[in-house]
Order: structure tokens, then C-alpha cells, then sequence
């Protein structure tokens, strides 16, 4: 008889509208997929409910979910990967791919589909705010005006030089807010630029949360940025690019394994992975090591 290996199957969402998700990159990694042994189930990129539904449909017919896209389409299958317990491949094929660089998975898609045929996986938390789940980072003020500078067209023609572009219009324009914040030890009140609640290590294309973080260690990371004259931001996004900004003056920070509880005056809407997603008030939670994920050795 011929002992021939099972072929694994997979449903594969590839975001037609992402960076790279038009061009021959996607029909590389497509076609390291295949040659590895995959069957591919094509997907479609739609709204998260809609996205979540196919996942469930196809559940007991597949063994894993591959997205093709950014950080905005893996947290387009995050609820429907989290429901079904199927592991996620990862393709970046978006702008950041802030996800990806976390893992260490490399920024080419077809070495990138390798590392899903080699099928080693690790399990990341996940982070929760109100009813939207997270893997990078949920946040207000900043990073939602920048979310929404960054349009479609900046993003494709500029990459990732994009987000500075955005970032440094964005710092000209926002106006401080007052923020209560609460959790199982403290209650914060403080006026800020913006507050973020980060689950990973990157997000806005590079920038570090905490260079200590990590996507594992079941501990959400806390900053408040405080309103500072405009001669200071230099120095300022200097360090906290690289995650070196617990002593910085103006930033108040913190890690809590626990609920965190947020309301700001006026209502904010909340950036989750790069998307506008929610608002104030906001109960941020932790569900750890929830998500199995393809990734590289070591």
C-alpha cells in the first residue's frame, strides 16, 4: 500500500487591497503553499463578522487559517481562530506587519510560507478591549489620528516612510485629553496625548511598546504619553521607538495581568492592530498563550 502523508488543508484570506497582496509576492508564497502539501481554501476578506462566520463553516474541514495582508486582516480572523482553536499562518503582505516582526517570521511572503509548511507553532496571547480582540496594540489620541492619515494611497505608494510622514502631521494637530484609569491596584488620573495598552512588542510599523515586552508573557503593557512642548518630540520618539520610554518625563507606565479599565473625556474612538475598531469607555483584558501561531525556531 501506498503510505502517502495526510495533505493538510488550510483556509487562506488573502487581502487583495494590502501592499503586497496584488502583485507576484502573493503567487510565490501561494505557490511554496502548494508545493509544501497544502490544499488551499480560498477565503474572503470581508468584515470581521462576516470573516468569522467562514471560519466556523469550514472549521471541521480544514487544519489551519493562513492570512495574506497586514496586521488589520490577522485581526480580521482573530475571533473566528480564537472560537475554532485552528492555528493561524501568517503571510505579510501589509504595510507593518508588526505581527510578523514580532514572531520572527521573515518579511518575505514565499520564506514566510515556509515557515508555515515547516509547522512549528507557538501559542501569544491575545489582548481583549470591550468586545474586539488584539494582538499588537489598542490605543487612543495619537495613534488614532494617525490611523486615520494613513490612507490607502499614502501606504502604497510610501511603505512603511509612511508612518512618519503621518505621524509627524499627526503630532502638530491632536489635542491632550483627561483619562481615569483603574485596575486592581491603582486608579491613575492624568491628561494625555495617548494612552495605549500593548500586547506584542511593534506596532505603527516598528515602533516598540516596552523593550522588555514580549507576546507570552500574559502581562498587558500600559503607557500614558502627557503633553509636551513640540522641541521635545525628537528625542522623545528616538526612545520610544526603540521601547526604552518606562523613564522618560511625561510618560506614566506600567504592566498589569488584570482588567484595566479606561475613560477618557470627551468619548475616544480606540486604534486596535492599525484599525479604528471601538470607543471609551474601555475594559482591557488578557487571555493568555489563546492563540497558536506558526513561527520560526527560536
Amino acid at each position: 500500500m501506498d503510505n502517502q502523508p495526510v495533505r493538510k488543508r488550510a483556509l487562506l484570506f488573502l487581502n487583495p487591497r494590502s501592499r503586497g497582496g496584488d502583485d507576484c509576492a502573493a503567487d510565490d508564497a501561494i505557490r511554496q503553499l502548494e508545493a509544501g502539501g497544502l490544499v488551499l481554501t480560498r477565503g474572503s476578506c470581508a468584515q470581521i463578522p462576516d470573516v468569522t462566520r467562514e471560519i466556523n463553516w469550514h472549521a471541521h474541514e480544514v487544519d489551519l487559517v493562513i492570512t495574506g495582508g497586514g496586521d488589520g486582516t490577522v485581526n480580521t480572523v482573530l475571533k473566528g481562530v480564537l472560537e475554532t482553536g485552528l492555528p493561524l499562518g501568517i503571510l505579510p503582505l501589509g504595510t507593518a506587519n508588526d505581527l510578523a516582526r514580532t514572531l520572527g517570521i521573515p518579511s518575505d511572503p514565499a520564506t514566510a510560507a515556509a515557515v508555515i509548511v515547516a509547522g512549528r507553532t507557538r501559542r501569544i496571547d491575545v489582548g481583549q478591549v470591550n468586545d474586539q480582540f488584539f494582538v499588537n496594540v489598542a490605543s487612543m489620541g495619537l495613534s488614532v489620528e494617525l490611523a486615520r492619515r494613513m490612507t490607502g494611497n499614502l501606504k502604497r505608494h510610501l511603505g512603511r516612510f509612511s508612518y512618519p510622514l503621518a505621524a509627524i502631521k499627526t503630532v502638530l494637530y491632536t489635542r491632550p485629553f483627561t483619562a481615569e484609569v483603574v485596575t486592581a491596584d491603582r486608579t491613575l488620573r492624568l491628561r494625555s496625548l495617548q494612552i495605549a495598552v500593548g500586547n506584542g512588542v511593534y506596532y505603527g510599523g516598528g515602533m516598540a511598546v516596552y523593550e522588555a515586552a514580549a507576546i507570552d508573557d500574559q502581562c498587558l503593557d500600559f503607557y500614558s504619553v502627557e503633553p509636551r512642548r513640540f522641541w521635545q518630540w525628537p528625542l522623545f520618539l528616538t526612545a520610544f521607538r526603540r521601547g526604552r520610554n518606562r523613564n522618560l518625563v511625561g510618560m506614566r507606565a506600567f504592566c498589569s495581568s488584570g482588567p484595566i479599565e479606561i475613560r477618557t473625556d470627551p468619548s475616544l474612538p480606540i486604534n486596535t492592530d492599525g484599525e479604528i475598531t471601538s470607543r471609551t469607555p474601555a475594559r482591557f483584558k488578557l487571555w493568555p498563550r489563546a492563540l497558536s501561531v506558526f513561527a520560526p525556531a527560536g
